[in-house]
């Protein structure tokens, strides 16, 4: 086989491909094989048809398509190791000649991963905020503990907010009730928010058996955004009675003797999660000093692709939260204009990540074991909310396991640059993330003794001679 490379762009090759006839033949030979099992010949065994006879009953043509059909995918992936490229996408085949007794060409157009210099990654410096726990934050948490622990009781009052109401819904438009926009007997909490616009100034005022109508939109269906008129009638009102915050309340609500120690507690557990945020802050802002220190051409269709589904993802969660883009933008003071920059530059410096990551788990020859893998298969279906068992078929039915063994690897390459980086909060203290635990605790730093290393040293000399 000869085959040339010719590069199109940083993202894009062409390969030619030549395959001399001779080694057309063991495909060939197969292609008979198979047709000789698929057409009766009167006088011969079905899978006992000669060449000759099926070149005479079928022709000639129907075999070498099926010999070049075979034969196309094999050579084409040995073009790419041979000219050590990595594909992204199918490639764009075209055989450009070939006649029988002759040899093969085709061309193979195809998206590459792009060469670039890998820029140093040790030692990398970047800052993230402080961690602040206010006493608000704390009240906040204390207020939530004793919800948990608080009781209804009927009052016979107009609601307020912070009331739960017991309420029948009905939306209509044009004066025609809307199919989907009746609710009885629904719990909701005045103020709460998130549901109708407009639903928590209705209520607030009124008393068990008052109703009243007034406009809005809605947010969920298919007839989303569109003006409605809302009656809302009002069946029950309660108060929510809380326990004192005392020392009693903490043995009831805690293992804690006193609300100074469940208090503490409170803030501790807070710190554990400001830690855990602010180390994800860290992996983002270490990254993203990687990036600065390389410019990686990135190929627009990867890049399409990804924005195309990062926006379906957005219209996708909006629509289970009954938000509309529109809402979403203004709450988050966007215009349509600067949320597509936002997701873009996004999509590109992830694309971006994937590439250097991936090349840095190939220089540092990184590995993994069944362990690593059953675990990042349990860890990807708790989050997707499916059995580990069900979700690790899916995966190996469909040939998703490259797919996780590379982000287990990219995770590697993340873990090994992030760890050698300083980070530090803007106080300019070091912000500790090599001994971090997934519950936000600081461990202790495991020391190696002179004869942990000496072990780890044999078993790496057993399994250079294994």
């Amino acid at each position: 086989m000869k085959s040339a490379v010719e590069t199109l762009s940083p993202t894009r090759a062409k390969l030619t491909v030549e395959v001399p006839f001779e080694e057309l033949k063991p495909s060939l030979d197969a292609a008979y094989q198979k047709i000789a099992k698929q057409i009766n010949v009167p006088g011969f065994r079905r899978g006992k048809v000669p060449p000759a006879v099926i070149d005479r009953q079928v022709g000639r043509g129907p075999v070498l398509d099926e010999a070049i059909n075979a034969v196309v995918p094999q050579q084409y992936m040995a073009a790419l190791q041979e000219h050590d490229l990595e594909p992204l996408a199918q490639p764009e085949i075209e055989v450009t000649k070939f006649e029988d007794n002759e040899s093969l060409e085709f061309t193979a157009e195809v998206d590459i991963k792009p060469d670039f210099e890998l820029p140093s990654y040790e030692g990398l410096e970047a800052t993230v905020e402080d961690i602040e726990i206010s006493d608000s934050d704390v009240d906040e948490q204390v207020e939530a503990l004793r919800e948990r622990f608080g009781t209804l009781v009927p009052v016979e009052r107009a609601a307020a907010e912070g009331d739960f109401v017991t309420i029948d819904l009905l939306a209509a438009a044009n004066g025609e009730a809307v199919e989907g926009g009746e609710v009885t007997g629904m719990s909701y909490k005045v103020g709460r928010g998130g549901m109708i616009d407009g639903l928590d100034e209705a209520l607030v005022g009124l008393s068990a058996g008052d109703d009243k109508t007034f406009d809005s939109e809605l947010v969920g269906g298919d007839l989303v955004g569109e003006a409605v008129q809302v009656t809302v009638k009002v069946t029950a009102v309660q108060e929510q009675q809380l326990p004192e915050y005392d020392d009693e309340f903490a043995q009831l609500a805690s293992e804690f003797d006193t609300s100074e120690e469940l208090t503490a507690d409170v803030r501790e557990r807070l710190g554990r999660g400001k830690r855990l945020e602010q180390a994800a802050a860290a992996r983002d802002a270490v990254l993203e000093a990687l990036l600065e220190k390389v410019e990686i051409p990135l190929p627009e269709v990867m890049v399409t692709d990804e924005l195309n589904a990062r926006r379906q993802n957005v219209e996708q969660q909006l629509g289970f939260a009954g938000i509309t883009m529109e809402k979403y933008l203004e709450d988050e003071g966007q215009t349509q204009e600067e949320f597509e920059a936002d997701v873009e530059r996004r999509v590109r410096d992830a694309v971006a990540a994937q590439f250097i990551l991936d090349k840095i788990a190939k220089k540092e020859e990184f590995g993994i074991d069944q362990a690593e893998l059953s675990e990042h298969l349990v860890r990807r279906a708790q989050q997707s909310g499916q059995d580990p068992q069900e979700f690790a078929n899916h995966m190996f039915e469909h040939n998703h396991i490259p797919e996780l063994v590379q982000e287990i690897m990219r995770g590697k390459a993340l873990a090994q640059i992030v760890e050698s980086a300083t980070v530090k909060d803007a106080s300019g203290n070091v912000v500790e993330l090599k001994n971090l635990r997934p519950d936000g605790t600081i461990g202790e730093p495991v020391e190696v003794t002179d004869e942990a290393a000496d072990e780890a040293t044999d078993e790496a000399k057993a399994d250079d001679e294994a």
